[in-house]
């Protein structure tokens, strides 16, 4: 894939189903990711603590999280078993748990993911093989989620996913990415999916994206930042 370009494919049946669903992709490259440090970790604290303050007293009061739960039980999905990323995240910081430090990036996205109520992603774009799609699967699509070959699993039909020409890298829309296209300390080019339903406005989504573009601006002033969007027509 060449180093400026990301190709990413929206199958139609989803936006059918769900004609409110944007997906915005921020293609970062230009980075020098690193082991979770004092910054990264500053900014996690002061998502954790404005979400604690905010009045929000559980995850699925939200109405953005109300319409991933709707979403997600539209395709079979449990979302008590199954929460979207966001729901998950927030849902442990209001239980009094601090959210997970990972590296650099990972906290970077996950502090924008929480204070913004968005399911948000990041993977690395030099493990991607061919164009990055959200589709549904027709089953025995495989999943690999050690990214060592070892456990791999073969998807029933209908799930909702993520996938390249390899693989699928992400299950059920945005509830678990599998290794192989994971960020690492070593990632140097990577993209960032933020997901939307009805429950966020459009303008908020572009703010969560203007948030974290500026944070990994601070971190790497000469990166290159390139937006994607893929919404019904």
């Amino acid at each position: 894939m060449p180093d400026d370009a990301l190709d990413v494919l929206v199958d139609p049946v989803i936006h059918a189903e769900h004609p409110d669903y944007v997906a915005l992709v921020l293609l970062a490259s230009g980075l020098v990711n690193g082991p979770s440090d004092a910054g990264s970790d500053a900014r996690l604290t002061a998502a954790e603590a404005h979400l604690r303050t905010c009045g929000l007293t559980r995850a699925t009061d939200h109405p953005h999280i109300a319409a991933w739960r709707a979403a997600f039980s539209a395709f079979g999905a449990k979302p008590s078993r199954y929460p979207s990323s966001a729901e998950a995240l927030i849902t442990r910081v209001l239980k009094g748990q601090a959210l997970p430090r990972v590296n650099v990036l990972v906290d970077l996205y996950n502090a924008v993911s929480v204070g913004h109520v968005v399911p948000l992603g990041g993977e690395d774009a030099d493990h991607l093989e061919g164009p990055l799609r959200l589709t549904v699967t027709t089953g025995g699509e495989p999943f690999d989620p050690r990214g060592d070959g070892l456990d791999v699993e073969h998807l029933p039909p209908g799930e909702v996913v993520w996938r390249d020409d390899r693989a699928v890298t992400c299950r059920r829309w945005n509830w678990r990415q599998g290794r192989r296209t994971q960020l690492t300390d070593a990632t140097t080019r990577a993209f960032f999916v933020f997901d939307r339903l009805d429950g966020l406005s459009t303008d908020e989504l572009h703010h969560a994206a203007d948030e974290l573009s500026g944070l990994l601006l601070d971190r790497w002033p000469d990166c290159r930042l390139d937006r994607i969007e893929r919404r019904a027509t």
